[in-house]
């Protein structure tokens, strides 16, 4: 909404929602209560105040939170009038002057409305009201929220104000919030209200703020303490290190880690030490990108929020690991670790079984408790285990006991995680409990104890609140932390830290519901902080800059000034280029086309700035290779048309003062080989180049035997001269040929194209076609002998053409995650068997016990298997990747030769045992034309069979977890449809379900709850003989799944047919019916439905999670 519009109506329009309220006229009054406050007795926590009431100015400033305050610009909250003069000739929105609060400007807005919302649909004046914040900003990333009281003042002594209360989150497209249609304005102008006074209305407004978001609010200014950053949705991990960080003796162990010689982008303890450093010196808030990226997390886990009582174990687990066996070994457990004693003890007899167990955190339930007492009593309350519950007491058999749990130690530093989330049987689902859950400011324990100390007592002063606001699915993360312990709190919201009252932090997070608009359901505490108050002093002992060590302090400064140093770089890099220098050693030992290999190439950088000339460069380049000036030439490499990248001459004498960007023609980088003379044999200066008449050659020699090409350096040669007179003599000496031998020269002309160059005897201008610098000539001893058809690498000419072909693949074991694989070079143009051999040569094994597999790029998974009669070239398998693509496959190591594996057909199943636990997938390997008995035979070698068993398998077809067939041993393995939702499961027959009789027959029975497509478990065959009662069935139901009889009574039996369940009765009475369990013929079609037994019963194994299928549990990798 516009602060000032001529239009009132479309300012109305611009302002957006109401708080209840929308502001279309037709709805201006929908379910809106007033509320009516008796002037004398101010509201809590909305209080009315006294004081002159002047227009805009402040009459109460509500922001003594404890012992501070706050400058008057940064008050969390105030109360302002503002009073409409001329109210009966109100036409145009109007506006107060602006009341600071968390350093915005905040104004009253008074406008005339017009609605059609009445019965006779009469057209009707209403009086908005609403309040704004930084209206006049535009800026759009800053918010703020906050909850008001809107207020119209009544002039007589006895009457009360007209009240009403908003609660909203203000920004830049909703910056006023209010009621349109507040009251009307025939109401509002009626003497006997008492609203209007010479005709002006005084308005009031209490509003109280959280510190906003997105604007200069500056938490160290107004709390001494910094914020931290959000990198999407690590507002979670943002309370919990906050939390940690003012656990003041844990920082202090933490800073003294050693971590001197440890990899500043791996190191967990690092990291951490950065972030509680930044926190303790920064005056901004401080990222935690190095911490995530030193857990190994990746992009997407900090898009998503985890456990955050998960993410405090791992990150403890973690320190505790990196501690030991240094001057803080220990500290862990020192401060967080307890003792609780876990126990079964005989009622009749006695006997007493217990464990001791260390825990660093407590779970509490708080469904159906008020408080944490309540829930601390439940934590310890005994169970009596009788009936078919009795505990096994071993020489004295089952006996009465009661079970239950005793703490005999609590730490200096209790967390108490609030069971929030809970698994929801009904919905299948996690769900939030919003639950109203007390907790003190001050907790006593002892009563909980199994021996208390009158010494030590186990009382505990409240530390942190972290909060959750949302539900299972998402929400924010803030704390609120007692950082001294005196009751003096903050609010740690990401990067935003305020001051707050001791209310908000404990009692506004309770939870359930509540009628104050400040504090919403959603929002709660789920994890609490208390810090023993015998421990106070030293776990909150302060921590000076003295305890951190020298090392870590420098380390970290060098940090900082290297991340400035880059970050000036960054802004400064459109004022700079990067320029590449290469040195003729570049070039020794390379084995392939043009003078490097780009991808392998080590370059000396240099950074210059865009405007500086050649000859500053020069000067630059002679310093830094202890040359002079006159001993170095550049020739800039360049892309030539077929695509080469060759050396080219400057004009040294028209460019030298000309800017290096305007010479590299924009290129950056810019990559030159930089010519010197002969550092063994120093000469004043480089030989003269004449740009007209010389050219620049590079010389290789290649060598038949070796097979390998060696740098001969370069040369300037005149174009004129004969390649007899001026080359020849060249390759003898450099070749350590002796003086006549005959000499075969090529020219590398681009890659799969050398040409020989003929005769020595013309000018070096008329034998080589387009003579340019940066030419290369490779040349060998001419041996007519070595020189056949059939050596492909007798000349340089067949050399260069095989190392076309040649190419680098890595393989890797495709049974193994983790395997880092290994690099062969290849020719494309091997066939399988050339392949094989190579690959096994490297493994140490035969070639016919390896099985190939194409790489899937899009993926990264091993693809479809490449069969041994392959007839294509290693290029063919390559044909669909990119030029400069990594190429990989995938191998597998066989215990049976490829050949015949080829001729038999993969086949997977799950095994499941006698007591339908489903043990382990079989591959199998039948063969093509095989049956299922075949494959029954292969299952029989991979499975360990029960001794007094039938010997005997069977392989049955599961959908949805229910038996659809069992299939006959004869039916050929072809006539099988791929698994997809089919699943095929081998068995052993159980020796009652072999020979049946007439009057019997094997039913499928399922798992399911409440609804029978919601079928889950391993389901199985029950045996069931005509007209026996269902209790016989169900006893052998029960007997099959090895239930305990208090638990089986919950599953009910029921016969579903055709789609449709049908209940027995609980009595099992009723008698089976044989006939009801024969196939079913489904109206209009051949298919036939088979009836089956359904079990339905809760799922105790839930499928879901409260967060998205997307999210990994929590680890930290380094």
């Amino acid at each position: 909404m516009a602060d000032e519009d001529d239009d009132p109506s479309a300012a109305a329009a611009a302002a957006g929602k109401d708080d209840d309220v929308p502001l279309n006229d037709e709805d201006d009054e929908e379910d809106m209560d007033t509320v009516e406050v008796d002037a004398e007795r101010p509201v809590d926590p909305l209080s009315l105040g006294d004081g002159p009431k002047v227009n805009g100015d402040i009459l109460v400033a509500i922001n003594n939170l404890d012992d501070y305050t706050e400058d008057d610009e940064s008050r969390a909250e105030a109360t302002f009038q503002y009073t409409v003069q001329n109210i009966s000739r109100l036409k145009e929105s109007s506006l107060s002057s602006a009341c600071y609060v968390r350093n915005l400007p905040w104004k009253i807005m008074a406008m005339l409305r017009t609605s059609m919302n009445t019965p006779e649909k009469h057209s009707q004046k209403n009086f908005g009201f609403f309040l704004q914040c930084n209206g006049e900003s535009d800026s759009v990333t800053w918010s703020c929220n906050a909850a008001a009281e809107l207020r119209i003042l009544n002039h007589k002594s006895d009457s009360k104000p007209l009240c009403r209360k908003i609660q909203h989150l203000f920004y830049s497209k909703e910056n006023d919030w209010g009621f349109s249609n507040f009251i009307t304005m025939s109401e509002l102008l009626d003497p006997e209200k008492g609203y209007v006074k010479d005709d002006a209305v005084t308005l009031e407004v209490f509003v109280k703020a959280d510190a906003p978001h997105g604007v200069s609010w500056d938490s160290k200014k107004h709390t001494g303490c910094v914020g931290l950053k959000n990198q999407g949705a690590t507002c979670y991990m943002n309370s919990l290190l906050q939390t940690l960080f003012f656990t003041n003796q844990l920082r202090k162990a933490v800073y003294l880690m050693p971590t001197e010689t440890d990899d500043s982008t791996k190191c967990v303890a690092l990291a951490l030490q950065r972030v509680f450093y930044e926190l303790q010196f920064s005056d901004k808030p401080v990222g935690t990108k190095k911490l995530t990226k030193s857990f190994g997390w990746e992009t997407l886990d900090s898009f998503m929020q985890h456990d955050v009582q998960e993410l405090c174990r791992v990150l403890l687990e973690n320190m505790e690991s990196k501690m030991k066996g240094t001057c803080v070994d220990g500290m862990i457990p020192k401060l967080f670790k307890g003792r609780m004693q876990s126990y079964i003890r005989c009622k009749e007899v006695d006997h007493l079984s217990s464990q001791t167990e260390a825990f660093y955190d407590i779970q509490l339930n708080i469904k159906g408790k008020h408080n944490i007492l309540e829930s601390f009593r439940d934590y310890v309350t005994v169970e009596t285990l009788e009936g078919d519950n009795r505990y096994d007491a071993g020489p004295h058999g089952l006996q009465e006991a009661e079970k239950g749990v005793i703490f005999l130690s609590f730490p200096p530093v209790l967390h108490l995680q609030l069971m929030r989330f809970q698994y929801d049987p009904i919905t299948d689902n996690n769900v939030k409990v919003n639950d109203r859950f007390e907790f003190p400011e001050h907790l006593s324990l002892d009563q909980f104890l199994q021996a208390s100390d009158p010494d030590n007592p186990a009382d505990y002063v409240l530390h942190a609140v972290l909060v959750h606001s949302g539900d299972n699915h998402g929400g924010h993360y803030v704390v609120y932390i007692n950082p001294k312990g005196n009751g003096k709190w903050f609010k740690f919201d990401d990067d935003v830290v305020s001051r707050c009252k001791i209310r908000e932090a404990i009692e506004h997070n309770f939870g359930g519901h509540d009628d104050d608009v400040i504090v919403r359901q959603c929002t709660n505490a789920y994890m609490l902080v208390y810090i023993r108050r015998s421990h106070i002093d030293t776990v909150l002992t302060p921590v000076n800059e003295e305890d951190i060590p020298e090392s870590l302090k420098n380390r970290l400064m060098e940090e900082k000034q290297l991340e400035a140093q880059r970050r000036k770089e960054r802004n400064e890099a459109h004022l700079y280029m990067q320029v590449q220098v290469l040195l003729e050693d570049a070039f020794d030992g390379h084995q392939g086309n043009d003078l490097f290999d780009l991808d392998r190439v080590h370059y000396r950088s240099f950074r210059v700035k865009k405007l500086s000339t050649l000859s500053e460069f020069l000067e630059l380049l002679s310093q830094c290779l202890n040359f002079t000036v006159p001993q170095i030439r550049p020739w800039p490499f360049n892309l030539r048309t077929n695509q080469t990248l060759r050396p080219t001459a400057i004009d040294l004498e028209n460019d030298t003062n000309r800017p290096m960007q305007d010479i590299a023609d924009g290129e950056n980088p810019w990559t030159l080989f930089v010519e010197t003379v002969d550092p063994e044999n120093t000469v004043p200066a480089l030989p003269p180049f004449e740009k007209d008449s010389d050219v620049l050659l590079f010389l290789k020699k290649y060598d038949p035997k070796s097979r390998s090409i060696t740098y001969c350096g370069h040369v300037y040669v005149a174009i004129a001269e004969r390649i007899c007179d001026c080359l020849l003599p060249i390759f003898w000496e450099r070749g350590n040929f002796p003086p006549g031998t005959e000499i075969l020269l090529y020219e590398e002309v681009k890659p799969n194209m050398v040409e020989e160059v003929k005769p020595f005897t013309e000018p070096l201008e008329k034998v080589l076609d387009e003579l340019m610098d940066g030419d290369v000539l490779v040349f060998q001893k001419h041996e007519p002998e070595r020189v056949t058809h059939r050596n492909e690498y007798s000349t340089a000419k067949g050399f260069f053409r095989e190392l076309f072909f040649r190419t680098e693949v890595t393989f890797y074991d495709r049974l193994s995650n983790s395997d880092p694989g290994f690099t062969l070079q290849l020719s494309q143009k091997m066939n399988y068997d050339q392949v094989a051999n190579a690959v096994a040569d490297h493994l140490g094994t035969d070639p016919y016990l390896l099985q190939f597999f194409k790489y899937q790029g899009y993926r990264d998974v091993p693809g479809n298997p490449i069969k041994c009669t392959y007839e294509g070239q290693l290029k063919d398998i390559f044909a669909g990747f990119k030029p400069k693509q990594s190429k990989k496959m995938y191998y597998q190591k066989l215990s049976i030769r490829i050949d015949e594996l080829e001729n038999k057909r993969q086949f997977k199943c799950i095994w499941v045992n006698s007591r339908l636990k489903e043990e382990k997938e079989l591959v199998l390997y039948p063969n093509k034309n095989g049956t299922v008995h075949d494959l029954l035979n292969e299952a029989c070698k991979q499975v360990q069979l029960s001794e007094s068993g039938s010997g005997r398998l069977r392989i049955l077809e599961i959908i949805s977890c229910k038996i659809f067939n069992v299939l006959k041993e004869d039916i050929v393995l072809d006539c099988l449809i791929s698994p997809g939702t089919k699943t095929y499961r081998i068995e052993e027959t159980p020796k009652d379900e072999l020979d049946l009789n007439q009057d019997e027959m094997l039913v499928p029975v399922a798992h399911f709850q409440k609804e029978i497509f919601s079928t889950f478990g391993v389901p199985f065959f029950v045996r069931i003989k005509n007209r026996e009662p269902f209790a016989k069935v169900r006893l052998r139901i029960q007997s099959k799944l090895e239930v305990p009889d208090k638990e089986f009574e919950k599953f009910k039996l029921a016969v579903v047919v055709m789609g449709r369940q049908k209940y027995i009765a609980d009595d099992c009475t009723e008698a089976v019916r044989i006939e009801d369990f024969q196939p079913q013929t489904i109206q209009g079609g051949s298919m036939q439905a088979r009836p089956w037994m359904g079990l339905d019963h809760v799922n105790k194994t839930p499928r879901t999670s409260r967060y998205t299928s997307l999210e990994k549990p929590i680890k930290i990798h380094n």
